[in-house]
């Protein structure tokens, strides 16, 4: 019994100390993140950093009091002064469309980091989704690309759904410097950043290794350096605690090692069975309607949405596909394939995607303009402001759910039909 309390004992401890806000402050500070004029702390050894009139034992809690100390150097604590030869670039983050909120200013001298952690985080973020995707599935094995987004909506639909069961809030700022403000009335265990930085580029290595031929090796250390990269990104953005990116990754690996034997089954059922899509978009409705139950507005819920009705999307598109014969997969007989590059190829590809993403951003644009104000209209809400309205769980899941469900369709189904039609497929 006292082993297992000692272990017990110990694990909490170890979790105590992985979610200090004092190590992401550490860390920032390490890469080059300097605050401007953050409010007053004192460095308490090891122990991360405590807030004047906050206990050690209170840390990570919430925002804390928000008083100014000052250094023996008339600096406000977390304003350091720039080392000799140190560049300082003051940035300020972009604002966030749907609260108004705006990132404080912060101060970068390590420019090289900022980029590098920004481009990491972009690597979990909508962009980037909506042009990875649809790039796989046109140019390089939509075979691949539909397994792949089945991984995707899962990870992150779990991810969304135990973040609102959990509710741990966000590491405290001060000590952190948040230099993202997007994701942040969001709750933070655990970073679906790191899920879905670890879930795409383990699957991509474990869908395509062995159909293509290429250095195991390698893929492998592609696919660590993009793990890694991504979830270092969200600590030095300040938006997790080493804890929740560790439980992010763990959940994902999880996560895969129970989905990814279940994936010819689920994507044989999406192309083949009749009803198909009437039980995928019934699923989805089901599991979205479950997992709405905020306590607070947050953009999870629309996330979650989003997530939902593009998997929606992308499974109707896949049905309709198999029926119609676009997009079909090769015979297992000229496997594995091997990768070649020409100018010809790499320009229709080019054309391919420039062409598909601006009739997707035309698709999601429509649709936004037309799904807001008939919600609003159905449900009796005022869309003067349509932030707010976007706000409302009425207009918010149908909206998101439509968008991109239409969205998801257009890329599996409309633009593929849309290339054959012009001769690019």
């Amino acid at each position: 019994m006292r082993g297992d309390r000692g272990a017990s004992s110990g694990l909490l401890q170890l979790c105590h100390y992985l979610q200090d806000p004092g190590k992401v402050a550490r860390f920032q500070r390490h890469c080059g993140v300097l605050s401007s004029g953050s409010p007053g702390l004192q460095l308490n050894g090891d122990c991360g950093n405590t807030y004047p009139g906050q206990d050690a034992g209170n840390r990570g809690a919430g925002d804390g009091p928000r008083h100014r100390a000052r250094q023996p150097n008339g600096t406000g604590n977390g304003t350091a002064p720039a080392l000799p030869g140190e560049e300082k670039r003051k940035v300020q983050q972009r604002r966030n469309s749907l609260t108004g909120e705006t990132g404080q200013e912060f101060h970068v001298t390590n420019p090289f980091l900022y980029y590098l952690f920004s481009f990491g985080t972009e690597l979990g973020n909508e962009l980037f989704y909506i042009s990875f995707f649809p790039f796989w599935i046109w140019n390089v094995d939509a075979y691949v690309g539909r397994r792949l987004f089945v991984v995707w909506v899962w990870v992150m639909y779990l991810g969304q759904c135990t973040k609102d069961l959990i509710r741990w809030p966000r590491p405290a700022s001060p000590p952190v410097v948040k230099l993202e403000v997007f994701y942040n009335s969001e709750y933070s265990m655990p970073s679906t950043h790191a899920m879905s930085g670890t879930a795409i580029p383990l699957s991509l290595l474990l869908l395509t290794y062995g159909r293509w031929q290429y250095s195991f090796v390698l893929g492998l250390l592609l696919a660590v350096c993009w793990c890694s990269l991504v979830c270092l990104s969200r600590v030095y953005m300040g938006m997790h605690s080493i804890l929740d990116v560790i439980a992010g990754f763990l959940y994902a690996i999880i996560i895969l090692v129970v989905f990814h034997p279940a994936l010819e089954i689920i994507d044989t059922f999406n192309l083949t069975y009749k009803y198909a899509p009437l039980i995928i978009i019934s699923l989805h409705l089901a599991l979205g309607i479950f997992s709405f139950t905020l306590d607070t507005w947050s953009t999870s819920r629309g996330d979650t949405a989003q997530i939902l009705g593009s998997g929606a999307g992308i499974a109707c598109g896949s049905h309709v596909n198999y029926m119609l014969g676009l997009l079909l997969d090769p015979s297992q007989d000229t496997l594995p394939f091997t990768p070649s590059i020409n100018v010809i190829l790499l320009g229709k590809a080019m054309l391919r995607f420039l062409i598909g993403v601006v009739v997707l951003l035309m698709i999601r644009a429509v649709m936004k303009k037309i799904s807001i104000p008939l919600a609003c209209k159905i449900f009796g809400i005022p869309c003067d402001d349509v932030r707010k309205a976007r706000q409302r769980m009425e207009v918010e899941l149908p909206y998101r759910y439509i968008t991109y469900g239409v969205v998801g369709f257009g890329a599996m189904f409309i633009v593929p039909y849309l290339f054959t039609w012009v001769g690019l497929l």
